[in-house]
């Protein structure tokens, strides 16, 4: 029987359990993914904690992304077919040996990823280009400061800021993270605790600053980092891993400055049409091998509380794959 990682109640990932399923039939527009990897995101983590936006009924599966392969499809259903390579996209349910979705979750797997590049590809940088292009719509010569560089989704936007001609300053908190921000593009390296990041920042840019702020740590790293943006400067509120940012209101005012919070998912569902481009524009740059997740740690479905301490405890380097 298939199996799945299921949250009964909320709380810590050691809280989590490996249950068997029955596989349900499938209904009228519906596809069946045998699972062969699937993302760690840190929304899965707060959502089986309780203290993300969206609050499953318990209980659920977590899971936002999952890649695989079509088993099953339901006999009104068109241009997916039994042994496509295929990411799912997902608001929870990945966790497991096999999803249900729509035609309209599914996306074709790039030719030049593995199973476990295609379950982290799609949240990350799908949430760096909205925010990149969509939000900020960051210019050639521009310079980009990424906080959290390390990550999964601040990698993406390495990625990415140098795709778009941006000049791309990479903070993150080991030399080991910021090596490997180099090699995905980034033009200088900024290590948390050597000097303050205000302050390599405005050394680097002559006294400038920066034009658009990537911000997935917020915290005291959003206050600071008013301190060393240019006129006109953006910033990008991604997340809030390092806690909620106190803006300083003066700052954004002297400076000319927008605050724009960023929510992939969501501006997708509400303009399908932005979904539609952005992944448009990924799975080519993937085609092209100009954008790929960089995954430090596949680990089998039972150590699920383990990958999620990885991303916790801030051990990984870009992403972290269940693998099934």
């Amino acid at each position: 029987m298939p199996r799945a990682v299921v949250c009964r109640a909320l709380g810590p990932p050691q809280d989590l359990r490996i249950e068997e399923f029955t596989s349900s039939p499938l209904q009228g527009g519906q596809v069946r993914v045998a699972v062969r990897a699937a993302g760690i995101n840190f929304p899965d983590i707060l959502m089986t904690a309780g203290a993300y936006q969206l609050k499953p009924d318990l209980p659920f599966t977590p899971g936002m992304e999952a890649a695989g392969d079509v088993s099953e499809v339901s006999g009104d259903v068109t241009g997916v077919k039994p042994g496509d390579r295929v990411i799912v996209k997902l608001r929870h349910g990945g966790y497991a040996d096999e999803v249900i979705a729509t035609p309209s979750q599914i996306t074709p797997l790039p030719s030049t990823f593995d199973y476990a590049e295609g379950a982290t590809f799609l949240a990350a940088h799908g949430t760096a280009y909205h925010a990149l292009v969509d939000r900020a719509q960051i210019g050639p010569g521009e310079v980009l400061l990424v906080h959290g560089a390390g990550g999964g989704v601040g990698l993406a936007a390495v990625e990415i800021g140098r795709l778009l001609g941006a000049t791309v300053i990479a903070a993150a908190s080991s030399e080991d993270k910021l090596a490997v921000a180099r090699t995905r593009g980034s033009d200088h390296s900024v290590l948390y605790g050597i000097e303050p990041f205000r302050d390599a920042v405005k050394r680097i840019t002559g006294g400038c600053g920066v034009d658009v702020v990537f911000d997935p740590v917020g915290g005291e790293v959003f206050e600071q980092s008013l301190r060393c943006i240019n006129w006109g400067a953006r910033l990008l509120v991604i997340g809030f891993t390092g806690g909620i940012g106190m803006a300083k209101t003066n700052l954004v005012l002297i400076k000319g400055a927008s605050v724009l919070g960023v929510r992939a998912g969501e501006a997708a569902r509400r303009n399908p049409a932005v979904g539609e481009a952005r992944i448009k524009a990924l799975l080519q740059w993937a085609e092209q091998g100009k954008v790929r997740p960089n995954v430090s740690h596949r680990l089998p479905l039972e150590d699920v509380a383990h990958a999620m301490r990885l991303l916790m405890n801030r051990k990984a380097i870009g992403r972290v794959a269940l693998m099934m």
